[in-house]
């Protein structure tokens, strides 16, 4: 949504200290004047982070030359997420270009008083907050608000119509139906129709034997597990509502769904 007329709140400086992917480090300072710039805070393991991550990088592609700049936060929610080898290996194979600050620790998190994933903020030119969405969906408002910045920066922009929607379920004003909420584990394992041995551990739970298996019912459009352990650390879907173990070790984080797509028009 936009912020109301009047509002002032300035852009956080970053942190020092934090890592950084394509590019040695920013200052949010030494942005203002003469860009727009467009922080997400985000994660490589949660599905609806990667729903959004062709739009950032339309947008990237689209307005980076001239005058946005976009900064994805990785901002882990699961444990493995504060490993930066692994976070880097992650975002390295989905070919994100544009700079990546890694918020370990959720400091930059905490300085924004952000409230989830994805969680977008845009500035102006002079740092002010213009536009912030919490979550997937509004795309074309929030790539208009980025051409409002644009050409207040160079009002002579010849910019390009908005994105098409991706997914029928990004369409403007779409109604969808409700999803199953995601699992958490372990605190929700009795969501679960656990098979053999699985023990609790910090934000998961793990399988103590080749051939364990977790089954759940969802209603939604697809379904996908959070794995580490055995396994490239990560998102992985799972088909028909069961997660196979082939290895001990495998750790089970959490389930996400995504929404089903709304049925197509008659």
């Amino acid at each position: 949504m936009r912020t109301p007329p009047g509002t002032e709140l300035n852009a956080p400086e970053f942190p020092p200290g934090l890592s950084w992917l394509n590019v040695a480090f920013l200052r949010m300072d030494k942005q203002m004047g003469r860009n727009a710039v467009l922080v997400e805070f985000w994660d490589f393991a949660r599905i609806n982070s990667l729903r959004t991550l062709p739009y950032l990088k339309a947008w990237h592609e689209r307005y980076g030359g001239q005058g946005l700049r976009v900064v994805t936060v990785q901002a882990p929610g699961y444990s493995f997420g504060r490993d930066l080898d692994v976070a880097t290996r992650a975002i390295e194979a989905l070919g994100v270009e544009h700079p990546v600050v890694f918020d370990p620790d959720l400091e930059l998190w905490r300085t924004y008083g952000n409230k989830g994933w994805p969680g977008r903020y845009l500035f102006d030119r002079r740092g002010v907050l213009r536009y912030i969405h919490y979550g997937e969906g509004d795309y074309v408002e929030c790539e208009q608000a980025i051409q409002e910045l644009l050409l207040e920066i160079d009002d002579e922009l010849d910019l390009p119509d908005p994105l098409e929607p991706i997914r029928p379920e990004d369409a403007p004003g779409v109604t969808l139906e409700p999803q199953t909420a995601d699992i958490v584990l372990p605190h929700e394992r009795d969501r679960l129709d656990l098979v053999r041995d699985w023990n609790d551990g910090e934000d998961y739970i793990e399988a103590q034997d080749a051939g364990a298996g977790a089954v759940f019912e969802y209603s939604g459009g697809s379904a996908w597990a959070v794995l580490s352990g055995s396994v490239e650390p990560g998102l992985y879907e799972v088909a028909d509502g069961r997660v196979e173990v082939e290895s001990p070790g495998l750790r089970l984080h959490a389930v996400q769904f995504t929404p089903r797509p709304p049925p197509a028009p008659s």
